[in-house]
Parts: C-alpha cells; sequence; structure tokens
C-alpha cells in the first residue's frame, strides 16, 4: 500500500480507432468507452486510489464535428444524472477541472448539483478534466495571480511553486504519481503539464473501450516496481 499510487490520471484514447475498426461511427466508441470509465473508477475506488483524474474532453476536442461534440456533450450530462447516486454510494467526491464555462448549461448544471450531491464523500476524489488543457490551466493562474496582485493581496516574494499550485484546478490535491495512456500514443497532449513534472508514464497500445480492470492493475504493478528519485540520488 505505501507504493500504491495516491493520484492515477488516466488519457483515455481510442474511441474512435476502436469503432472504425468495428465499421461504426466514432459516437459509437464513446458509447463503448462510457461503460470502462465505470469500471475503471470502481476498480479505484477498491484498490484504494485516492485520487483519478480522467482525460474526458479536452479544450481542442472543441474542434471535432458539431455532431461528435453535441453527442459527448449528451453522454457527459445523461451519465453524470444517472450515476450520481453509485457515486455517493461507493463514497466519490465528484471534482471538474478545466474552462467549464465554455460546456453548455444542461452540462454546468448537472456537474453543479452532482458536485453538491458527493461534496461529503470522502473514499476517493473523481476529477473530470472537461474543456480542459493544461497551458490553458496554467495560463488562467496566472491571470489570477495578476489579479491578486493588481488588488494588492499579493507580491511576488509570495509567489512560489507550492503557492502557485492552489490557483491551478487541482488545488489541495497531491499530483499525480501515474499517467496512463491508451491507443499507442506516446505523448501527454497538453495534460496536466504543470502537475505532471514528476509523475510517472505507462503507455498501453490497447485501444481505450478494449482497456480492462486487469490491465489498469498491470499497470499499478509497474508503477510499484520503479523508484522514484525525484531528481536525486
Amino acid at each position: 500500500m505505501e507504493k500504491l499510487p495516491k493520484h492515477v490520471a488516466i488519457i483515455m484514447d481510442g474511441n474512435g480507432r476502436w469503432a472504425k475498426m468495428r465499421s461504426k461511427n466514432r459516437v459509437y466508441g464513446h458509447r463503448q468507452g462510457i461503460k470502462v470509465v465505470k469500471e475503471i473508477i470502481n476498480y479505484s475506488v477498491k484498490r484504494g486510489i485516492k485520487h483519478l483524474t480522467l482525460y474526458t474532453f479536452s479544450s481542442e476536442n472543441w474542434q471535432r464535428p458539431q455532431k461528435e461534440v453535441i453527442a459527448l456533450m449528451g453522454f457527459f450530462k445523461i451519465y453524470l444524472h444517472k450515476e450520481a447516486d453509485w457515486l455517493v454510494d461507493i463514497g466519490i467526491k465528484l471534482n471538474v477541472i478545466g474552462d467549464i464555462s465554455k460546456l453548455p448549461e444542461n452540462v454546468r448544471h448537472v456537474i453543479f448539483d452532482v458536485k453538491t450531491k458527493t461534496a461529503k464523500c470522502d473514499k476517493m476524489v473523481l476529477n473530470l478534466a472537461l474543456s480542459y488543457g493544461g497551458r490553458d490551466e496554467i495560463l488562467r493562474a496566472v491571470k489570477k495571480l495578476l489579479h491578486m496582485a493588481k488588488e494588492g493581496k499579493i507580491t511576488e516574494k509570495d509567489v512560489d511553486e507550492k503557492h502557485f499550485g492552489f490557483f491551478l484546478d487541482t488545488a489541495n490535491q497531491p499530483d499525480p504519481d501515474l499517467i496512463i495512456r491508451t491507443s499507442g500514443e506516446y505523448r501527454i497532449s497538453n495534460f496536466l503539464l504543470w502537475q505532471s513534472a514528476y509523475s510517472e508514464l505507462y503507455f498501453t497500445e490497447t485501444l481505450w473501450p478494449d482497456f480492462t480492470v486487469e490491465e489498469f492493475e498491470l499497470a499499478l504493478q509497474d508503477f510499484m516496481r520503479r523508484e522514484r528519485r525525484f531528481g536525486k540520488v
């Protein structure tokens, strides 16, 4: 348990390719991917992971075809509404990171309701990255700092790495120990750029709809075998 990652982040990639391989549209792949999300969330709680962050919809994903974006927004709203009681039952506190002001009003409304409903849950924090981009998050944090400096509430000497972290979307949470990416891509795609400075990375060829709890456990076991030095010897 000492070596189990406290915070796992996952780039859930490959829904579109999975669907194409089956001569289906991309929306079908996203629908299958949502089923995997619930399995991984449930297993994370059972395994004792305290923070799970899922890269759900990036700031760049707004550039996708409108039909796909509309379908995804519908999935988010329906899924959160449908699974709210389940999240409470297994002790999950919902948090959303990203520029949620860009999300449709009905999606933001459901997010607020589920966050309120799960606020006192303490088994695990689930971060859904929605309309999220790492660069955008850092810029928003800088703007908050500049605003406070303009009002005289903060000075240059007050700003260090720890203080800066309080202005990020993941404030008061540990940085991810392990970042997993599915689908055979070897990049982090603008995900948790500040927080991932010393994260361990795990890549798998498996497309997200085929990602199982067994493979998730393999990633955890791989992490626990690694020696983390954080720049030391």
